[in-house]
């Protein structure tokens, strides 16, 4: 190929650690040796003996999936050989979730994670029905969770006396032991004013930290979602 600088700077390279890890900004790579779980339709490329096969969720998932319009659409992938994940060239990043912890994540910015992780659908404790259905994923286990985002994602350290005000749509996910409540921003008579259209955001408060995507969900992409 023409253009030594190109080869350089996008040659792939031999993968130096099994699992997953950081290929560039807008893709992971999994070194597969046995199986792992992906996001279905993430797969960009691949090589080796891989096989891709979609993932159930069994009668509870599906059933909580019709009520919350919350899922995890996923496939497995088995074998041995490497793949690359990437999403709308959205930016990725590698959360570790550690024995004993839980990381709650919106299902929109998962992209594939370890088989030794795994992961229930809850409702978001506190924000009620006003919340427009505030449903995640939790993730508890051992092992890397890769995630997505439109972005470079910020990771604010959150606490009792410092809480975090998060919008709604813009909130990726958070550490385990933060308590969380919806807060209304504005008041009433400037809501019936039509307000700034930041009326009520998602309260976190404890000792953790809350990954925020720099941008907010548009109304056409949460139709999609």
């Amino acid at each position: 190929m023409k253009g030594d600088l190109f080869s350089s700077t996008h040659l792939v390279q031999p993968a130096v650690e099994p699992g997953m890890t950081v290929e560039n900004a807008k893709c992971l790579r999994y070194a597969v040796g046995g199986e792992m779980f992906a996001r279905q339709g993430s797969m960009v490329a691949w090589r080796g003996n891989l096989v891709f096969e979609r993932k159930g969720q069994g009668v509870g998932g599906m059933l909580k999936r019709a009520v919350t319009g919350e899922g995890l659409p996923l496939m497995t992938v088995r074998g041995q050989g490497e793949a690359w994940f990437a999403h709308e060239a959205q930016n990725c990043f590698i959360v570790e979730v550690e024995p004993g912890d839980r990381f709650t994540v919106n299902g929109r910015n998962v992209l594939c994670f370890d088989a030794s992780l795994s992961y229930e659908i809850k409702t978001v404790k506190g924000s009620g029905i006003a919340g427009g259905g505030l449903f995640n994923s939790v993730f508890t286990g051992h092992g890397r969770l890769g995630l997505v985002c439109e972005g470079n994602p910020l990771l604010i350290p959150v606490s009792a006396q410092y809480p975090v005000y998060v919008d709604t749509d813009a909130v990726v996910g958070w550490t385990a032991h933060l308590e969380t409540s919806l807060h209304r921003s504005q008041s009433m008579g400037s809501m019936l004013r039509g307000g700034s259209g930041e009326a009520v955001q998602l309260k976190l408060q404890g000792d953790g930290h809350v990954v925020v995507r720099p941008s907010e969900v548009t109304p056409q992409k949460n139709q999609q979602h």
